[in-house]
């Protein structure tokens, strides 16, 4: 596995957020959390992030332990964020957002400004135009765009649908499945189930804080009572 995650309890100050929380993906994969809101699919984002550190319980990326690291140490060692407020740089045009993020790591140069904008094409239209004009869907799309060209082992998705219109969506789904023709590695955490079966190989489904199912994206189509029992689809 190139992450991980085993067992871990995180809190917000005293409230207990996540319970025993494990999970795992392996180079190629694209992994989904799917959750309401309020479940605790951000905060496993976060944990691993290190944004909000587990309590107990352990995070392996690469067989290296990183759960008491830094963001900005775990982030050099080959993890992206694409976080669920897209967060972008509003008065720098699209170019200058997705060069603040450019990196290259070792040999691992893949995801070059050309190659992004052959995936997100809609980023190449609007290179000039700055951040805080974008629609929110293509802010979405900056922001994943950005996460890649770090050229990460590992992007961490947090709800990238969240409030997009349908068309946007369904743009969104199709440029995820190019990059998994990339073979990236990707871990979605999501409400959204449709956008999750249509991308994902395998999928956790979270209930107040837990992992209550897990297994693979063929069973939760061929099995819609699993959505119906955890999520009331």
């Amino acid at each position: 596995m190139l992450l991980e995650v085993r067992d871990i309890d995180t809190f917000y100050g005293l409230s207990h957020i996540l319970f025993q929380v494990s999970l795992g993906i392996s180079e190629g994969e694209i992994v989904g959390i799917l959750g309401r809101n309020g479940v605790g699919k951000t905060t496993t984002i976060r944990s691993i992030m290190g944004l909000s550190p587990p309590r107990s319980g352990s995070i392996t990326f690469d067989g290296e332990e990183i759960s008491r690291k830094r963001p900005f140490q775990i982030a050099r060692r080959g993890i992206g964020l694409a976080p669920e407020d897209r967060i972008i740089f509003p008065d720098l045009t699209v170019l200058d957002n997705l060069m603040f993020g450019a990196r290259k790591r070792g040999h691992n140069g893949k995801w070059t400004l050309e190659q992004v904008y052959s995936v997100f094409p809609i980023l190449k239209a609007r290179e000039k135009q700055r951040g805080g004009t974008l629609s929110g869907g293509e802010q979405q799309i900056l922001c994943i765009a950005r996460a890649l060209m770090g050229n990460p082992r590992l992007v961490l998705l947090d709800d990238p649908v969240e409030g997009l219109a349908p068309i946007m969506i369904r743009t969104l789904k199709n440029q995820m499945l190019l990059l998994k023709q990339s073979k990236i590695t990707a871990l979605i955490a999501e409400e959204n189930s449709g956008f999750i079966q249509g991308v994902c190989e395998r999928v956790y489904i979270m209930q107040k804080g837990r992992i209550c199912w897990n297994g693979d994206t063929f069973k939760l189509n061929e099995h819609p009572e699993i959505l119906k029992e955890y999520l009331g689809l």
